[in-house]
């Protein structure tokens, strides 16, 4: 028998993000019942816990729904019966963010929050975290959904899966942006279109695209040569090349460009960090200005300027996916989830990013129709090969693991250079990360 009312714990509830949930929450509510919603956060993070707690709360009084806000520095406290975890935590915050966009850029490497040496610096910090909430659930909220929402998200999804027994599913609001950016170029409402998603978090691409049923991925990737229609705001805007786009026969997501462009995207991210800052530096100012909003006690919506931030839909992704959950919709969802055959090329325990059916039992991959092609399927591979490297490294502190995850990354150019990225990340994180003591 469905409840007829939830408990949510939202862990890292001080981020600057939460204003975009608990208006997720109000809009969908009463379809999806949140009666107590936990807002959880460590000692350091607690005085931007105490300001977005105030405004969650101006913001439910002013919506008129019976959601009780609960703000806690207790973990256990919050997943205690929980119905839902959702986890949107920076281990290390935001000038350990920064330390992962410089150190790579010392190797002429290129440092970004989620991909290469960066994203292999937060893995790492993160990881370990996660599973630790990962076992207060299986202690105290066996039955409840985790849902990660934490960068690197394909990673943390694959750490879940292989070292954790709870329900998991990792979501990123770049498969929704995506279907709301076509839908803008192609003049229709977003329902109108219908994406194949292949691939893994933060690397994807788009195989097959319909417009109202018609078949439109030519068109689409003729509209998106050149331009930054599919950009989003963390990752520098250069347009990818028409007769490459047509040969690749996909569309891929932004976060390709430090794939497919990489000399462009670092010399670009080396002169950010000598002029305005890295894009952590960028956002460091941005937060302080929107914490400053978030202080007026006038303020009970969403402010405008959270869009700044970056992002956008992140409470359409995880509102979404809980209801349908909830509601047993039986919809079709872009999410991360165990691979389990889909991607035949990859080994069944590792995360993949594909669409999938939601319902009330969790998220269902969907068949993959398209023949993956050799320019796809060489690049998941060696991505999927660091990754495994990866969740070894940070559940194990295995340096051996570790040296070897960056050595075969594509944005990393040489063992020495990796060799070199491993000790500094550590030397440079070790108060976050003792398994490597």
């Amino acid at each position: 028998m469905k409840k007829d009312s939830l408990k949510v714990a939202v862990i890292g509830g001080g981020s600057s993000y939460t204003p975009e949930l608990i208006e997720g929450f109000i809009q969908r509510y009463p379809a999806l019942p949140v009666r107590d919603l936990y807002l959880v956060d460590i000692e350091a993070g607690r005085e931007k816990l105490e300001i977005v707690g105030a405004l969650a709360k101006r913001m439910v009084e002013k919506a008129g729904v019976p959601i009780r806000v609960h703000l806690t520095l207790d973990r256990r406290e919050a997943i205690r019966g929980a119905d839902f975890v959702t986890t949107q935590i920076r281990v290390g915050l935001l000038a350990a963010r920064a330390r992962d966009e410089r150190i790579p850029l010392r190797y002429g490497c290129i440092g970004q929050e989620t991909t290469g040496a960066g994203g292999f610096a937060k893995a790492l910090r993160t990881i370990p975290v996660i599973l630790d909430i990962c076992r207060d659930m299986e202690e105290l909220a066996p039955d409840a959904f985790l849902l990660n929402f934490t960068n690197p998200a394909g990673l943390v999804t694959e750490a879940v899966i292989k070292h954790a027994n709870i329900r998991s599913i990792g979501l990123c609001n770049l498969p929704i942006g995506t279907r709301m950016q076509v839908a803008q170029m192609a003049g229709v409402h977003p329902s109108d279109v219908e994406m194949e998603w292949v691939g893994l978090n933060h690397l994807n691409w788009v195989t097959q695209l319909r417009v109202q049923g018609e078949d439109a991925l030519d068109v689409i990737l003729d509209k998106a040569a050149g331009t930054g229609a599919l950009g989003v705001k963390n990752v520098p805007d250069f347009g990818l090349d028409h007769d490459f786009l047509r040969t690749l026969g996909a569309l891929p997501c932004s976060y390709l460009r430090y794939y497919y462009m990489p000399d462009q995207m670092l010399n670009e991210a080396q002169e950010a960090a000598q002029t305005k800052g890295t894009r952590a530096e960028v956002v460091q100012a941005l937060e302080r200005e929107l914490f400053a909003l978030y202080k007026d006690p006038n303020l009970a919506v969403k402010p405008p300027q959270l869009a700044e931030r970056g992002g956008a839909y992140y409470s359409l992704a995880a509102v979404h996916l809980m209801d349908s959950i909830y509601n047993n919709r039986k919809d079709i969802q872009t999410v991360n989830v165990r691979n389990g055959g889909v991607l035949s090329f990859l080994p069944d325990d590792v995360s993949i990013e594909v669409n999938c059916v939601i319902d009330a039992q969790g998220a269902h991959p969907v068949h993959v129709e398209t023949p993956i092609p050799p320019q796809l399927r060489g690049l998941i591979q060696v991505v999927k090969a660091y990754e495994e490297l990866t969740v070894e490294a940070a559940v194990k502190g295995d340096v051996g693991a570790a040296v070897q995850a960056l050595t075969i990354h594509p944005l990393v150019t040489s063992a020495q250079a990796a060799r070199s990225l491993v000790a500094d990340i550590i030397a440079e994180n070790r108060a976050y990360l003792p398994q490597f003591a």
